[in-house]
């Protein structure tokens, strides 16, 4: 907060100064003022200082390799350059579809459109495993 304020002038003990030397309030335009400080306040907060121009922040460079297969199944593997940190790791889809979530929707939504995918298949896989089951189930009790 700023308070624009005239400095107050100390009486002079000298009695022959004439009043028209001290200027009137209304003559004079008021100039701000910084507030005024105590001795116990802080010294000014100083700018923050820049960072030089040659140098960079330091960036670690780490790539994740997700990769799924048509039957559902996810392995990831991690690398830091050309070291592998894990490798062959499986994951489940639900996993990778949280994961991709939290990264980006860009990312999740390519990767939920693979899954659904698999998924589809798989139900297709069932269906037809259940309507052979059915069939040999039924050619089973006509031997009987």
């Amino acid at each position: 907060m700023t308070v624009d304020t005239l400095a107050v002038e100390t009486p002079s003990d000298v009695a022959d100064t004439p009043d028209s030397t001290i200027p009137s309030v209304a003559a004079t335009t008021p100039e701000p003022t910084p507030e005024p400080t105590s001795e116990a306040a802080p010294a000014p907060k100083k700018a923050p200082a820049k960072k030089a121009a040659g140098k960079k922040t330091k960036t670690i460079e780490l790539t994740l390799t997700v990769t799924g297969t048509a039957d559902g199944e996810w392995h990831a593997e991690l690398k830091q350059g050309t070291t592998y940190l894990a490798r062959g790791l499986a994951v489940a889809a639900a996993a990778v579809s949280r994961a991709a979530k939290e990264l980006h929707e860009d990312l999740s939504t390519p990767i939920d459109e693979v899954i659904e995918e698999a998924r589809s298949q798989q139900a297709a896989k069932v269906a037809a495993l259940e309507a052979e089951l059915e069939a040999a189930k039924k050619a089973l009790a006509d031997l009987d």
